[in-house]
């Protein structure tokens, strides 16, 4: 499993012409889920995520957390965080998890995040496997790759 998280003032997604998900504070989450995830590997980087302390403190030191923030949530399934660039120049994404384990997954992780967004923040998503185009002020920029592979291997 991969998350890649963006800092963001503000970040929105949108299927078509409609916004069905935006954030002012948080973290815009990018969610890859390969085909050996499960929903401890999930449990796993939702806490480290919600751990991090990626905000500036009132000393402008990163040191505070999401929660400490108030911050929001917008989470993207992304399964192109799973491309294959070793053959060729067409990716292959056979190493993604199959559309039903990882729309279960998915669903999981939202409910989680759900669970454990601090009181005045909020948890909005993208639409899985749909087409969609996502907006972004990224602060910092400041951007921060989760890989299960690292974290729980």
């Amino acid at each position: 499993m991969k998350f890649v998280i963006q800092r963001v003032t503000r970040a929105s997604v949108k299927t078509g012409a409609q916004v069905i998900g935006e954030i002012e504070k948080g973290f815009l989450v990018l969610i890859g889920i390969s085909q050996e995830d499960n929903r401890e590997i999930a449990d796993k980087l939702v806490r480290k995520m919600m751990g991090l302390r990626i905000f500036e403190d009132e000393n402008g030191k990163t040191n505070l957390s999401l929660g400490d923030v108030g911050g929001s949530l917008l989470l993207v399934s992304q399964f192109t965080l799973y491309a294959d660039c070793k053959k060729g120049n067409r990716p292959s994404f056979v190493k993604a998890g199959k559309p039903d384990m990882a729309e279960g997954l998915y669903e999981h992780i939202i409910s989680v995040c759900k669970n454990q967004v601090p009181e005045g923040g909020r948890v909005e998503t993208g639409a899985f496997g749909a087409e969609m185009e996502i907006s972004l002020v990224n602060d910092g920029p400041f951007t921060i790759v989760l890989d299960s592979a690292e974290i729980c291997g």
